[in-house]
């Protein structure tokens, strides 16, 4: 198979959809890897480690979209790439389409099979292209959340962990799976208050057996929802619904009477965020304020430590890369948790919460791939 691997266009995303090694790997089992000149530089990988891998570069971005039988990405296609999209391609990469009619509608019209890795599942029913991220972002939820809280940033002047004879910041984290135990994780270690909220209590069991006194936890629900924001210094919103939008947990009224300087950091943001004042960010303007509380809404947060980021995602996407560059859409048709990442193909919509959220008739994979 011929695998394309574009320079990611979008805002400050420095990541890459293959390694270097995952090249080695691909070009060891006879695929082609057509990659457009330095789109591994924000990793720290130049065209020349490319080439030692097997890869060909060019500096002809349309040549490796339009020969490529998949194209291996990190962010959902921009309005230009998504213009490329051929009827016979597969386009594997991070879509979030639940709150992106547009895009939604593009990859309709393209033809293409267009594959999530945030809805492809395993055999336990977790998101394990989705976890590697996950992860990063909930650690740099509360960096970024940290900083925030600085006065220079909009914040009310808090020390996230405070010193003795003055009480550490408050950070209430609402949900809490791998976002919200990895945003505890760092918090703890920072020394805040650290609350987190969730509706299972098997989560919460999780939480409370791994950090016992060093968090509180708290089932979620309105009520607790409300008081828990009102008194927190730091929120971080860490909710997700699989391939859906996320529910809009804080309303416009709760953050209106939060303390002056308090921020929030909504992880759901691409999702389309679990505040009702969010808005997508860039990491060139990550804040905006509403009612004296500072937003952090960057809707790619962990392209800001690509190194990082890129490592731990290759090693997650690279089993399935090998699959469908071996196996072709045969890959989807044999592994039930592959094609749950099946979002959209020849123009029609796979996936159910996206189906609803945009409004268009859902085929079930199953048929769609006449299996």
């Amino acid at each position: 198979m011929r695998i394309g691997v574009p320079r990611e266009i979008k805002q400050a995303e420095r990541r890459v959809g293959l390694t270097p090694t995952s090249v080695r790997e691909l070009t060891g089992r006879g695929h082609e890897v057509l990659l457009e000149t330095e789109a591994g530089s924000g990793i720290g990988a130049t065209d020349d480690h490319y080439r030692a891998s097997g890869a060909t570069v060019t500096n002809d971005v349309e040549k490796v979209w339009g020969i490529a039988d998949m194209v291996v990405k990190v962010k959902e296609p921009q309005l230009v790439e998504r213009a490329r999209l051929r009827a016979d391609q597969i386009l594997f990469t991070y879509l979030h389409l639940a709150p992106d009619r547009d895009q939604t509608l593009d990859l309709i019209a393209s033809l293409a099979s267009c594959i999530a890795y945030e809805t492809v599942t395993d055999s336990s029913g977790g998101l394990p292209l989705l976890a590697p991220m996950s992860r990063v972002a909930g650690r740099l939820a509360v960096q970024a959340g940290a900083s925030a809280l600085e006065t220079v940033h909009g914040g009310a002047g808090i020390l996230i962990g405070g010193v003795p004879g003055v009480p550490p910041a408050r950070v209430v984290i609402i949900g809490g799976g791998v976002v919200g135990e990895n945003a505890a994780e760092i918090a703890v270690g920072m020394g805040a208050d650290v609350h987190v909220l969730d509706l299972d209590p098997t989560v919460l069991d999780h939480l409370e057996q791994r950090f016992g006194a060093s968090i509180t936890t708290i089932t979620s629900n309105r009520t607790t929802i409300e008081q828990e924001v009102l008194e927190a210094d730091l929120v971080i919103g860490a909710v997700l619904v699989a391939g859906a939008k996320a529910p809009k947990l804080v309303t416009v009224e709760i953050i209106g009477r939060m303390k002056p300087g308090s921020v929030v950091v909504d992880v759901a943001i691409d999702q389309g965020g679990c505040f009702e004042t969010s808005r997508p960010t860039t990491h060139a303007e990550p804040t905006f304020v509403v009612d004296d509380v500072v937003h952090y809404c960057v809707a790619n947060m962990p392209g800001v430590v690509p190194q990082t980021s890129t490592r731990a995602l290759n090693d997650a996407t690279l089993p399935r890369v090998v699959s469908l560059a071996d196996q072709g859409l045969d890959a989807l048709r044999t592994d039930p948790h592959l094609r749950r990442g099946l979002n959209v193909h020849k123009g029609m919509v796979t996936e159910p919460e996206v189906a609803a959220s945009v409004g268009v008739d859902y085929v079930a994979a199953e048929d769609a791939l006449e299996i």
